[in-house]
């Protein structure tokens, strides 16, 4: 049990989730050599203090009984998790490099490993499999054939019982969505009211809430400012295992830890958690696994820029849109509108072997004329086009498409020929046909990107940004994003300065 997360293992003392058993192997040895000027807490005690089960077994080198014993103990165990903690001898046998930092990750060497063998008594050749041990490890598969069958006894008698609750269950765990599952995800036009794309989130969360009975997940205890809970469902408590509204608490990083497992559980459940954009540096280590592990979690990351106000340039993700594309495998988007809200949650649902990350606004945004669920899936697409070949395109990400939008008017008004580029994700558009990307973004024509982020990596998309290439500022969110040039003014500047 090396790297465990201890909020993780917090909160699943505090669910009392019974039947999970850990093994923690204390061997004292770290790759510096011993932990015993490091590392002096009592772990037993810590995770008695998270309301587990907590044995030990001295010695984890010889006594296979004592360790047989200690998981028997815990299986009987159904109100709490387990810890076992076994203390070893790292590289046990080895008459040289036992109990040695030198043992952690390097192999022992032709002669170091023929010593151990005459240290340990062991006359066999490598790969070969003593008949005695085969035959044991051999009762596995007629004991597990035994729990296969009882099983398969008593799902046939639940598929009896219980016909259309068993097809949902076989629905989850062969992947499948309902056909109708997005049916009720909302569309708006230009007259509907300006709304931050956090509600427009939270509008799609308890749309297809109730046909996903699947859809699971919380907040690090910003629920209200994340918008994340579902209002079909109760809290996820002990007892209460039945209800799909996690409260997480301030832990970021269990919190992606715990939905990394959930998703990669394969029980077909559909992990969601939230906390602020600027926050995904504190779970960063569970995302990168996310991604690594192909686990479809989606994180509903609010707050996603400068715009947030007050709470000042620790609050205000500056960079961190960046760092997170940067990510092998994670969806990034980051919708405009509500319409773009709502197709974002139609990728992230179907795409269950890569995590998306949705940034989201706290500010209000208005609804745009051409704005499509639709065209989410292809990362970018025109939403305000001109006559004939354009001058100039204006390329947008979130709150700032509409800012494209107003400053392409002014632009046309003065004999500009300007097109409005709506780019959600990265990603996605690199995923289209060269032929598509190349109609969205032609060769030839210069581009301007606004973002209100740091311009790093638009290069590939842009000739120049309207962009923050330092710390934000504590003050309201509309007087940051005027500060930092975030205005139509100053995107006309910019552009015509592009232009020549």
């Amino acid at each position: 049990m090396e790297g465990i997360s201890g909020e993780a293992c917090s909160l699943a003392g505090h669910w009392g989730l019974g039947k999970l058993i850990a093994l923690y192997d204390d061997n004292h040895i770290s790759i510096d050599g011993s932990t015993d000027i490091a590392f002096t807490e009592d772990v037993c005690k810590r995770f008695e203090a998270y309301g587990w089960h907590v044995q030990q077994v001295a010695d984890g080198n010889t006594d296979l009984a004592g360790i047989a014993k200690a998981i028997e103990a815990a299986k009987a165990v159904t109100d709490k998790p387990s810890l076992i903690k076994i203390t070893t001898t790292i590289g046990y046998g080895s008459p040289n490099k036992a109990n040695t930092a030198g043992v952690h990750g390097a192999a022992l060497g032709p002669e170091e490993v023929k010593l151990t063998r005459e240290n340990l008594g062991w006359p066999y050749e490598p790969f070969v499999v003593p008949e005695e041990v085969l035959n044991h490890f051999r009762k596995a598969v007629e004991r597990g054939a035994g729990y296969e069958s009882e099983w398969n006894q008593t799902w046939a008698t639940y598929r009896q019982k219980y016909p259309e609750e068993a097809a949902e269950f076989e629905r989850l765990l062969r992947g499948e969505l309902p056909a109708d599952w997005d049916a009720n995800l909302p569309s708006y036009t230009p007259e509907d009211k300006a709304m931050a794309t956090r509600k427009h989130s939270e509008i799609c969360l308890n749309a297809i809430a109730p046909k996903l009975p699947e859809l699971i997940g919380g907040s690090a205890d910003l629920t209200h400012s994340n918008l994340t809970e579902l209002k079909c469902s109760g809290d996820f408590q002990k007892g209460q295992y039945q209800n799909r509204n996690i409260h997480f608490g301030v832990r970021e990083h269990g919190m992606a830890a715990i939905c990394n497992g959930i998703a990669l559980h394969n029980s077909g459940l559909i992990p969601y958690c939230a906390t602020f954009l600027v926050f995904a540096d504190y779970l960063r280590p569970a995302l990168r696994l996310s991604a690594l592990s192909q686990a479809g979690v989606i994180y509903v990351m609010t707050h996603d820029s400068i715009a947030l106000g007050e709470d000042g340039p620790t609050h205000q993700p500056v960079e961190t849109l960046a760092s997170l594309r940067a990510i092998p495998n994670l969806l990034v988007i980051r919708p405009a509108d509500g319409n773009e809200t709502s197709g974002a949650y139609q990728v992230a649902i179907q795409r269950r072997k890569q995590p998306t990350l949705l940034a989201l606004t706290r500010q209000n945004v208005p609804n745009l004329a051409g704005s499509s669920a639709a065209n989410v899936a292809k990362g970018a697409y025109t939403l305000v086009d001109c006559q004939g070949t354009p001058d100039l395109i204006l390329i947008g990400t979130g709150s700032e498409v509409s800012l494209c939008v107003k400053a392409a008017e002014v632009l046309a008004a003065n004999g500009k020929k300007v097109r409005v580029v709506s780019m959600p994700s990265w990603e996605l558009f690199e995923e289209q046909s060269p032929e598509y990307k190349a109609s969205v973004l032609p060769t030839g024509v210069k581009r301007l990107a606004v973002e209100a982020a740091t311009s790093f990596g638009w290069c590939r998309y842009a000739d120049a940004t309207v962009s923050i290439e330092r710390f934000g500022a504590s003050a309201p969110g509309n007087v940051c994003m005027e500060k930092f040039g975030f205005t139509v003014d100053n995107v006309v500047a910019k552009a015509n300065a592009l232009l020549g």
